[in-house]
């Protein structure tokens, strides 16, 4: 890959000029990163991946205003008429053929930053609450919408006897709606909400 081709999945920055000013420092939206997107794997396909006990999965939801989690695999999910609930698929790359051409469009970020492609299913009001992740992410919208808030987040002191690791006092300062094909870069310890 020439580090100095603009790319359009950077929003026409080099991978070089990427690295230099938002790798590891700030947030950036890429608006149709990828343009007419089509995901890489089916709904059906990615639920069926969650029913396979060698591939890691999680389901995430709210009850009574409480975060709840299961991991995989699972024989039932809820209905995708059900509201709030989210499902979490790991290591799609290694599952599929075209998860993984997908991932290796990233191939400008160092091999050891370069973790797998997890692609998550959401319903209406889904999410797995504020929490931050200690490695770079790039969310890429597949379908649908996706609110997120993301914050530069100091204390990073989380929700005692949860099952999952949720913000204690998220304080978001940006706001970004996604559509299909647009991503969303965001450096590790960056707070980050998703509904």
């Amino acid at each position: 890959m020439n580090p100095n081709k603009p790319l359009t999945l950077l929003g026409g920055l080099t991978p070089t000029q990427f690295m230099k000013t938002y790798w590891q420092r700030k947030p950036l939206v890429i608006r149709q990163a990828f343009a007419s997107f089509k995901p890489p794997v089916s709904t059906a396909a990615l639920k069926k991946m969650s029913r396979r006990d060698d591939v890691e999965s999680r389901l995430v939801w709210r009850e009574k205003g409480q975060w709840q989690m299961d991991r995989g695999p699972f024989a039932r999910l809820p209905k995708a008429s059900e509201p709030d609930w989210s499902l979490l698929v790991q290591s799609v790359d290694i599952q599929d053929d075209a998860a993984c051409a997908l991932m290796n469009q990233f191939r400008f970020v160092p091999d050891a930053r370069l973790d797998d492609l997890m692609i998550s299913f959401a319903t209406d009001g889904g999410g797995v609450g504020p929490h931050f992740d200690s490695y770079d992410v790039f969310l890429l919208q597949a379908h649908g919408q996706r609110r997120w808030r993301i914050g530069r987040q100091k204390d990073l002191s989380l929700q005692p006897d949860m099952p999952l690791k949720i913000l204690a006092h998220f304080e978001p300062e940006m706001e970004f709606v996604l559509n299909p094909g647009d991503m969303l870069y965001l450096p590790p310890r960056y707070a980050h909400d998703g509904v």
